[in-house]
């Protein structure tokens, strides 16, 4: 990109005309003492999507609402089927919308409001643009880049700055996801190639069968204008030879009728061998994204469960445990661990102990009342549950609880070691993960 699609931030002290009357409502005059109230309760008030740079639509647009959304609302404002209209029109005029403002951009303004309420009550913490910035690196780092994206963008405090910032961000997350999918494309093209021949082939067939059903109409007109002749002619000809030669001409009907039934037989078999190929075709895709998210996820566990047995065989080998972090990484820090097994919570247990931290276990009501839950997280720097070995009560009450006491919680993938060491490796080193998500199990220990 050779210009970033808003114009660029000024040097202080270099304000634009269309910037000068908001810089002068905030200027010291030499007769006034300052700004009135209300100007300084506009100036706290979260921007308006309206009132965003034109340029930044197309980007908020498409993060922050899906296609389904946009779909339901765009052609109550808009003269748009949105049944027949593509994706395409339907996002350009949801743009148009936001730029144009009106009833369009409030329906707008009110939608993203509507779906991330979390994230504007998160944000509405931060004071100065330093730390909407922080909020932004923090979301962007655990993979929440809509809601996120969303709140820094209409947020009060948010800089010129901090807006080019995000956008980078999100630009070259964009990069990153389409190189990923190159690998998929190709095989795709492949996959459609095939299905293409195939078509090719059943139009084929269906072109012949034509072709033959002309001939054996054409045949029956024969037979029937023979027939007739016959008739005609019957007192004329030997009986027997005119029966002769009307069995000669049935048969060749007959033959002639068998192999339109068996090149109908093949077209209805190529058509269900298309139809096969099509729902081949969906079935690895989906598995082939499923994966490939299984991979990321693994080779994360795998890095950090190699890193944890690399730190083991530096250490000295008198009461050393497998861990990744240093000794003291989690000293003073009291982590709730909901849900498991008892043998690798046994496990976990260690780990932690050995890096200097406290490991809290309730197992999610199986043998621990649910009531305990509130107690235990109380305090508490951290709550882990893997989401494979915890119902869906539990979850739903260890949540509700984190964000009543305003602790941090983070799924896990498995309940195994190594999903717990690749999250406290990927915690204390502060880096971000990769835009992959992580495979929920859909059993549950209390319905199955």
């Amino acid at each position: 990109m050779h210009a970033p699609p808003f114009r660029l931030a000024r040097a202080s002290g270099a304000a634009t005309p269309d910037e000068a009357p908001h810089l002068r409502a905030f200027a010291p005059a030499a007769d006034c003492c300052g700004p009135s109230q209300a100007e300084l309760d506009r100036s706290r008030r979260r921007t308006r999507l309206a009132d965003l740079d034109a340029h930044l639509h197309c980007s908020i647009i498409g993060t922050c609402l899906s296609t389904h959304e946009l779909r339901k609302l765009v052609p109550k404002y808009a003269p748009l089927d949105g049944q027949r209209a593509s994706d395409l029109d339907i996002h350009h005029t949801a743009v148009e919308l936001a730029i144009q403002g009106g009833a369009g951009g409030k329906a707008l303004q009110k939608a993203l409001d509507t779906r991330y309420a979390g994230a504007l009550r998160r944000f509405s913490s931060a004071r100065d643009a330093d730390a909407v910035l922080a909020l932004w690196n923090e979301a962007r780092a655990s993979g929440d880049i809509p809601p996120a994206y969303w709140a820094l963008m209409s947020h009060p405090e948010t800089t010129m700055e901090v807006r080019q910032a995000a956008f980078g961000d999100l630009h070259m997350l964009s990069h990153l996801v389409g190189a990923a999918n190159r690998a998929d494309l190709r095989r795709l093209v492949v996959l459609e190639e095939e299905n293409a021949a195939l078509q090719a082939k059943i139009e084929r067939q269906q072109a012949r069968l034509h072709e033959m059903s002309r001939e054996r109409d054409a045949a029956r007109a024969a037979l029937d204008e023979h027939t007739t002749r016959a008739v005609a002619q019957r007192e004329v000809r030997d009986e027997s030879a005119l029966h002769a030669q009307i069995a000669t001409l049935r048969e060749a009907l007959a033959a002639r009728d068998a192999r339109l039934a068996l090149e109908t037989s093949r077209r209805e078999a190529a058509e269900q061998r298309a139809t096969a190929d099509e729902h081949a075709l969906r079935t690895v895709r989906m598995q082939l994204d499923e994966a490939r998210t299984l991979i990321d996820a693994l080779r994360a566990e795998a890095y950090a469960m190699e890193s944890a047995i690399h730190a083991d065989g530096d250490a000295d080998a008198e009461g050393s445990t497998a861990r990744a972090l240093p000794r003291e990484a989690l000293k003073g820090r009291r982590i709730v661990y909901v849900g498991g097994r008892p043998g690798s919570n046994h496990a976990l247990r260690r780990w932690v102990s050995a890096a200097g931290g406290e490991l809290t276990v309730h197992d999610g009501g199986i043998e621990d009342r649910k009531g305990l839950l509130a107690a235990a997280l109380a305090g508490a720097d951290m709550a882990v549950f893997p989401v494979d070995c915890i119902d869906h009560d539990s979850m739903n009450m260890l949540k509700r609880v984190c964000e009543r006491h305003q602790v941090s919680y983070h799924p896990l993938r498995t309940a195994s070691l190594a999903s717990f060491v690749e999250l406290m490796v990927r915690l204390h080193a502060g880096s971000t993960p990769a835009l992959t998500a992580v495979p929920v199990s859909r059993f549950c220990l209390r319905h199955g």
